[in-house]
């Protein structure tokens, strides 16, 4: 490859978020969260939130470490409850300070902090309070939060995504804390909650762009590419469907600060349509994203699902998770026979990187970054104390060269940071899936020492960065 294929200011980074890596989970005046609820309840089957990868009490190291692997940006989130121990109460100055000595190391070591407002740890005194994002105060709760953040940090951080991945968390029941007797009532739960995450979207966009100089800001999306199952018409119409409701709706909504036709449609035929204020239109019609951010970890595959006299129009079925949920009238997921997999069932198709990236600048013609892609994988730690994840290697090599790709397309990609840049807490396989470059030496129910030990991945992404992509 020639080194020309990445440009010379190209960011490459690698990713975490709050809940997954810190531990610490209520110290120093934090607050619980959402997360901090959901992993508790999974406490003795797998590791939780309370100690997680221990960054709360490693970060010194774990950044020298991000350092030697020749990082040039790092990804991760802020708590809001480490903030705000209560959603929008009492503002906690120790964790203002702890983010703040972060983001100062970081920059002491040559790393672009690119920070998340939001992922997936709503405070649990919001839940308590309002349930959640079904209320609009919780929209007014994450602007203030938003705001306290821009003030405290704006000066040393240029690059911020509001929610990570807003269009499959709103998906999932328990990282939203919905609980409704009935998929009609839960639906129109998640349908008030969405908008209102979209409102909060807007707001912080603004916010940023009037307090942070230089601020970019813009969504992070769990970008969604699905092939029909076979070249029949409303299986390919059914393909589309899949990506523009798992996808493309919120990603609209983001860009244009609507809802796109098809998608009110669906919110009529199931009478679910959120309350949405007059005062609304502007807000979110004037929020100017400056990038998208873009997670990928694989491809889909759709056939036309039928409507039925028991199950009509709109209604969601989940015959195997809530992320990929069929949809009568719509679409039905299906299995890709044309691409291996995981051993977690991901599906992987690299081309499918080109193809998301393409299409998301063809339609906005804004920068995009990858701020997650990786590979799960059961590591094993040898005897002599290595960690051989060719796997692993492959998998991001071959991301990668699709990036390069993209980008003589002509698509405008500004950085590529994959998940994860250390061994953390999985939310379904605790420490047992392991994503990392850095390993991380505990088990599920046995913190061990906790030691650092970098994978033959994180080498050879360390001679990627230094290539600038040249060698793979």
């Amino acid at each position: 490859m020639k080194n020309d294929r990445f440009p010379q200011d190209f960011l490459w980074g690698a990713s975490s978020s709050a809940f997954q890596i810190e531990g610490g989970w209520d110290e120093d005046g934090k607050g619980k969260t959402v997360a901090d609820y959901n992993s508790f309840k999974k406490s003795e089957r797998q590791a939780d939130s309370k100690v997680a990868s221990d960054f709360y009490h490693h970060w010194k190291e774990d950044i020298a470490l991000m350092k030697e692997l020749g990082l040039t940006m790092y990804r991760f989130s802020i708590a809001w409850a480490r903030i705000i121990p209560d959603g929008d109460g009492e503002v906690n100055e120790q964790g203002i300070t702890f983010y703040s000595q972060i983001i100062d190391e970081l920059l002491n070591n040559g790393i672009v902090p690119f920070v998340t407002l939001y992922h997936f740890d709503l405070p649990y005194a919001l839940v308590e309070r309002y349930n959640g994002w079904e209320n609009r105060e919780c929209v007014y709760a994450f602007e203030r939060y938003a705001r306290i953040c821009f003030e405290a940090f704006g000066d040393r951080v240029k690059y911020w995504q509001v929610h990570n991945e807003q269009n499959l968390m709103i998906r999932v029941d328990e990282r939203m804390n919905i609980s409704e007797e009935t998929l009609h009532r839960a639906d129109k739960v998640r349908a008030q909650m969405d908008y209102h995450m979209c409102l909060a979207h807007a707001l912080a966009i603004r916010a940023c762009h009037e307090i942070v100089t230089d601020g970019k800001i813009g969504p992070a999306i769990s970008s969604t590419c699905t092939y029909p199952f076979t070249n029949k018409p409303e299986d390919v119409w059914a393909a589309k469907m899949n990506d523009w409701f798992k996808t493309e709706y919120c990603l609209e909504m983001h860009m244009t600060g609507k809802y796109p036709g098809y998608y009110m449609r669906y919110l009529n035929e199931r009478d679910i349509v959120p309350v949405m204020l007059e005062e609304d239109k502007e807000i979110l019609k004037k929020a100017k994203m400056d990038y998208i951010a873009v997670n990928y970890y694989r491809t889909l595959c759709a056939s036309y699902l039928k409507e039925e006299d028991t199950h009509p129009k709109g209604e969601r079925a989940f015959r195997g998770n809530e992320v990929d949920f069929d949809q009568y009238g719509y679409f039905c997921d299906e299995k890709n026979e044309n691409l291996a997999a995981t051993e977690y069932g991901a599906q992987i198709d690299p081309m499918g990187l080109r193809i998301v990236l393409n299409e998301y600048y063809r339609k906005y013609r804004v920068p995009l970054i990858i701020t997650e892609n990786g590979l799960g994988a059961v590591d094993v730690l040898t005897d002599d104390e290595k960690i051989h994840d060719d796997y692993r290697v492959d998998y991001l090599r071959k991301h990668i060269e699709a990036c390069a790709l993209a980008i003589e397309d002509g698509v405008e990609l500004m950085g590529y940071s994959p998940w994860s840049v250390m061994d953390l807490l999985s939310s379904h396989q605790g420490f047992k899936k392991r994503y990392g470059f850095i390993y991380v030496n505990r088990e599920d129910h046995d913190l061990k020492d906790m030691r650092r030990i970098p994978k033959d991945s994180y080498y050879w992404y360390q001679n990627v960065i230094r290539t600038n992509g040249e060698e793979l």
